[in-house]
């Protein structure tokens, strides 16, 4: 078994992942502390095509970011804080877009008014077992643009989870179920389980289509 060269995996430029249809999907990160992980999400974001990334609260932004009126600094970035995110998203906070919130609740709010379904990833009572979690299917198979409702995923801080008052905003909360001792996921972990779980249900009308899967991949079917 041979490996895959880089240019067989066919890699999309900046320019070409930002024209191409994306997964209905927006990740929230909500107080998420480590830069590392701000950077791995980005880079798991990119993989499966993420619409959007919105960083809020104390979570870090891969640049500053500059109120409306272009000169007052609503977030600093450092330049090592730049330099962190950047080791662990490998340019994918190039690629992907983003937005900063001062507020988690904020972004909640915006999100339900433009009709998302928003999820907080989260051990709570009557939460849903990811496995369980059904988004619907595109109405016309291999249009991921056709996809209604579209969903966010909310993940919080690596010690105290999603705040409560994020919660209550939710409609609904999926849990990853656990076996073990800890019961408790690093939250980039988390992000890779959940965008890959809904990413593979809302891409399987494709695979019925075509069954080779790497034909999910050609620009014939993602770019526009």
């Amino acid at each position: 078994m041979k490996k895959t060269s880089a240019i067989e995996m066919h890699r999309l430029s900046v320019e070409q992942f930002r024209q191409s249809e994306k997964l209905p999907l927006i990740v929230v990160l909500d107080d998420v502390r480590s830069l590392y992980n701000v950077g791995s999400i980005f880079r798991t974001s990119d993989a499966f095509r993420v619409e959007a990334i919105y960083l809020c609260g104390i979570t870090a932004t891969p640049e500053p970011v500059m109120a409306d009126d272009g000169t007052t600094v609503v977030r600093d970035c450092t330049l090592k804080a730049s330099q962190e995110i950047h080791k662990t998203a490998l340019g994918a906070e190039e690629s992907v877009s983003w937005r900063y919130f001062k507020d988690a609740r904020e972004a909640v709010r915006q999100l339900k008014s433009n009709g998302y379904t928003v999820l907080a990833m989260e051990q709570c009572h009557g939460s849903t077992m990811l496995q369980d979690f059904m988004p619907e299917l595109p109405e016309y198979p291999g249009c991921l643009s056709a996809v209604s409702p579209r969903y966010a995923i909310i993940l919080g801080n690596e010690v105290k989870g999603v705040r409560q008052d994020v919660v209550d905003m939710c409609d609904d909360c999926l849990e990853i179920p656990q076996y073990g001792t800890k019961h408790s996921l690093n939250v980039a972990v988390t992000a890779g389980i959940a965008i890959w779980h809904i990413s593979n249900i809302l891409r399987m009308t494709r695979s019925e289509q075509k069954p080779t899967h790497p034909s999910w991949r050609s620009d014939d079917i993602f770019l526009t």
